[in-house]
């Protein structure tokens, strides 16, 4: 019954995550979880935190997994990195510390699309700022006045990323405001900002453990900025939940933290993967953008996206079509998954084509 609902509720359109089918046998290549398993180290320090002390509440300011953080991207301390459950829950935190009603937010048209879900959710005015035909981030285009600035970089579903001098001048864009730098997919070959932390007080980066890591299942991501915008991160947590991050999820991400070889080394994996399947794509006659990710942005050639997307389900392997997005409904984003995996993908696709 409406009646017992908010006027939020009965407006809000939520965002809407790939499928997760409790079949068995699929291939899955919509989510963009990483193909290979996480640390070993990480599943060790997992198992020893199952016990009896998941009796007690975990550590609310994840002190160790912070120290982990800090010390593998190079920071001073703990005060510069705050971490919660997933990228999504402190990009939601960052939302309530930094942006106000009536200041509209600017952050491209297409992008993530949890981020007008959030503006949403919290009465935020926001303006989305159009892509080139390529889909590549016009920076010139945020010279103006606003409440802050999110981007993906890089961006997603497009897989492309802009570099340190084009972030540096949505910073000084923003001086006044903060500028969110959602580093979702990093690892795989973009160049972070990092190394911008200590220069401007306005940056917040935030990252998450579900793709470089092979953690999805485990929902850990972090953001990092000078302290005192951690402070606020900080106390909008603690006014929600003081204990987002459970013991066994610290334990894990921290030492999946600290195996950093292993990581780069996966990620090396996929990235080697994603050269080999973008070059298949294109000798098919497929539109593919240069992805900076671990998957693949494509438009398909002869047959619309959205046939494509349902043969390829028939035949057992999920790829991600967003339909109800005029701007990329003709475009198909594919995960990168094992060689085994991406060599049945082109098997179909011949098929089909």
């Amino acid at each position: 019954m409406d009646s017992l609902l908010s006027n939020l509720v009965k407006k809000l359109e939520p965002y809407i995550p790939g499928e997760q089918p409790a079949v068995s046998k699929l291939i899955k290549l919509n989510t963009n979880e990483n193909p290979y398993p996480p640390s070993p180290e990480a599943i060790k320090a997992m198992q020893q935190a199952v016990g009896g002390g998941l009796r007690l509440y975990s550590k609310p300011e994840c002190e160790d997994l912070r120290h982990a953080i800090a010390e593998a991207e190079g920071l001073p301390g703990i005060e510069y990195v705050y971490p919660s459950n997933g990228s999504d829950e402190v990009l939601a935190f960052a939302f309530q510390a930094f942006f106000n009603p009536g200041e509209k937010i600017l952050f491209p048209n297409i992008t993530y699309s949890f981020y007008p879900v959030y503006c949403s959710l919290y009465g935020l005015d926001y303006e989305c700022i159009p892509v080139k035909e390529d889909f590549r981030l016009d920076v010139e285009l945020y010279n103006r006045k606003n409440g802050g600035i999110v981007i993906a970089n890089p961006n997603a579903p497009t897989g492309l990323c802009i570099g340190l001098d084009q972030i540096k001048r949505l910073l000084e864009y923003g001086r006044d405001r903060v500028v969110v730098v959602d580093e979702a997919y990093i690892e795989f070959g973009a160049e972070s900002a990092l190394p911008l932390i200590h220069e401007y007080p306005n940056l917040v980066i935030i990252r998450t453990m579900s793709k470089s890591h092979s953690l999805a299942g485990l929902r850990v991501g972090y953001a990092m900025a000078q302290p005192h915008l951690v402070s606020a991160i900080i106390s909008i947590k603690n006014s929600f939940n003081s204990y987002t991050l459970d013991s066994v999820a610290q334990a894990g991400a921290a030492a999946a933290m600290k195996d950093k070889n292993y990581m780069r080394a996966n990620c090396l994996r996929v990235m080697k993967t994603r050269e080999w399947a973008k070059a298949e794509f294109r000798e098919r006659g497929f539109t593919a953008t240069d992805s900076m990710t671990n998957f693949l942005f494509v438009k398909p050639p002869g047959i619309s996206a959205g046939e494509l997307f349902e043969r390829l389900r028939h035949a057992g392997i999920l790829v991600r079509y967003f339909k109800n997005s005029p701007l990329v409904n003709e475009w198909l984003r594919i995960s990168v998954g094992s060689d085994k995996d991406m060599e049945e993908l082109f098997k179909q696709i011949d098929i089909i084509l």
